[in-house]
């Protein structure tokens, strides 16, 4: 898919007042593209929106409740805290039926010696998500991304691949595209959403790294 066929679209961000969500819509933004941040809080949704415009330059920022963001958007990005993901789209089941959503929810618990994934009984985060969207068109995409290197204004280039997954392939093609749309991001068709389970668990060692070594790693797949 062209940059001129992504920009015909509108991509909500589910939890775009939080770092992962807002870092995304930053980048699509400063790429022209448009987008919908979603919030429980509409005041923030809209709050965080009139940032994004002025750091990205761009118009096409708008912020809404989370029932107006999954309504108004052609593609939805799920980037909110586990302990509220089930809720979350168990409420918005009827506004995402036929919608592509894309969930980069990681299952994560901390103790004393770090970072480590949480059981889920589907299997995983997006597998969660599937169940309980039965019509919507879901993916897993944007696990390893970097929330810091994301907003960071003076990062022009972000260093990493996307593992895109889903059984829809038109729709994971579409998620890989928006991925390419990032500078320096390249998306990769990484299997079927049963295989989601292993790529959020991944994070755990990543963040892991990124302490140990006092950075923000991300991944490359070699070969391709």
């Amino acid at each position: 898919m062209s940059q001129a066929d992504l920009s015909r679209l509108a991509i909500g961000v589910l939890g775009g007042t939080g770092p992962q969500g807002r870092g995304l819509a930053y980048r699509w933004a400063l790429g022209g593209l448009s987008v919908v941040i979603g919030s429980r809080d509409l005041s923030r949704a809209e709050h965080t929106a009139a940032l994004l415009r002025d750091r990205a330059g761009s118009p096409r920022v708008s912020g809404t409740d989370n029932a107006g963001c999954a309504a108004e958007s052609d593609l939805v990005v799920v980037a909110v805290p586990f302990d509220g993901h089930a809720g979350l789209l168990t409420s918005l089941r009827s506004p995402l039926a036929g919608t592509i959503v894309v969930d980069c929810v990681n299952p994560l618990a901390f103790d004393q010696q770090g970072p480590y994934p949480r059981a889920v009984p589907e299997g995983s985060a997006a597998a969660q998500a599937q169940a309980l969207l039965p019509d919507s068109r879901v993916t897993a995409a944007f696990h390893h991304v970097s929330a810091v290197l994301l907003e960071d204004p003076a990062v022009s280039t972000l260093d990493t691949d996307v593992l895109v997954l889903g059984d829809d392939r038109a729709a994971t093609h579409l998620v890989c595209a928006l991925a390419d749309a990032i500078p320096g991001m390249r998306g990769i068709y990484g299997g079927r959403l049963r295989n989601a389970g292993q790529v959020e668990a991944l994070t755990a060692n990543l963040v892991a790294i990124n302490r140990r070594y006092h950075t923000h790693a991300g991944i490359r797949v070699t070969g391709l």
